[in-house]
């Protein structure tokens, strides 16, 4: 663990925290020394993220979540207050990508609904639960995740590029409703980053992965603990003057 843990007494709530991005931005909490909560739809991936921090010396535990529901959203942060007493940080990052590249007039209603359902509303929802909760022992930290898609448009993708620009609009609404109450909201966009929903978007091959890392200058795909430690740093004091943000950090994929 951290020696310098800055999140000491503080709890973080982390959805889509069963693998990828999430599970290393709740290991990353543990290691400052918050306490964290583990939310997402797969329990065994939840257990196995809760027992990863346990195994390094934090405290954690998990609880299902379906962030398209906010009967589950408000039980989940129910329990998290129950346990550790208080909600400090929240990574708003459970998302889903789309089933294949289609062009906009081809894409099917059901298929939209699905990931603004999930990419786009359960962000909100996540927010309008989780921030009464901060308000309660004086503000906070919110960071939801959006997505180079969120500044580009992306050809053959128009629900998620719609529902990750929405993230983008919805933060920066959000940060200015409570900026004056101390809850510091902002977005991170990751570019490409080597995890299992990248795994699914290149069919998992050698040639997709490569068609994938040519798009990026930098040569590579991100890491999902280079996501980890720039969502964490956003929760940290050191960035207390960043309200309403969307920090790209994509190996400079959208500036091409």
């Amino acid at each position: 663990m951290n020696e310098k843990r800055s999140f000491e007494g503080k709890v973080a709530f982390v959805t889509g925290g069963a693998s990828g991005i999430g599970r290393a931005a709740a290991l990353a909490f543990a290691a400052e020394g918050a306490s964290v909560v583990v939310a997402d739809v797969s329990d065994e991936g939840n257990q196995e993220t809760a027992r990863m921090i346990e195994e390094r010396g934090g405290r954690a535990f998990a609880v299902r979540c379906d962030v398209t529901r906010a009967e589950d959203i408000k039980a989940a942060l129910d329990k998290t207050v129950e346990a550790f007493g208080r909600l400090d940080f929240a990574f708003n990052n459970a998302g889903v990508e789309p089933k294949g590249l289609v062009p906009t007039a081809e894409m099917q209603p059901e298929e939209w609904d699905r990931i603004m359902n999930i990419d786009l509303r359960g962000v909100f929802l996540c927010m309008k639960y989780e921030i009464p909760r901060m308000l309660e022992h004086g503000g906070g930290a919110i960071v939801n995740t959006s997505s180079g898609a969120g500044v580009i448009g992306i050809k053959g993708s128009p629900a998620y590029t719609a529902a990750k620009h929405g993230v983008i609009g919805l933060t920066r609404a959000a940060a200015l409703d409570y900026a004056a109450q101390n809850i510091r909201i902002n977005a991170v966009c990751p570019g490409y980053i080597d995890t299992p929903m990248m795994a699914r978007y290149t069919g998992g091959t050698a040639e997709g992965r490569s068609k994938v890392i040519s798009e990026e200058p930098v040569g590579r795909m991100g890491r999902p603990e280079e996501i980890a430690a720039t969502v964490v740093w956003m929760c940290s004091d050191a960035a207390a003057f960043m309200i309403g943000h969307a920090l790209v950090v994509d190996g400079g994929q959208t500036i091409t």
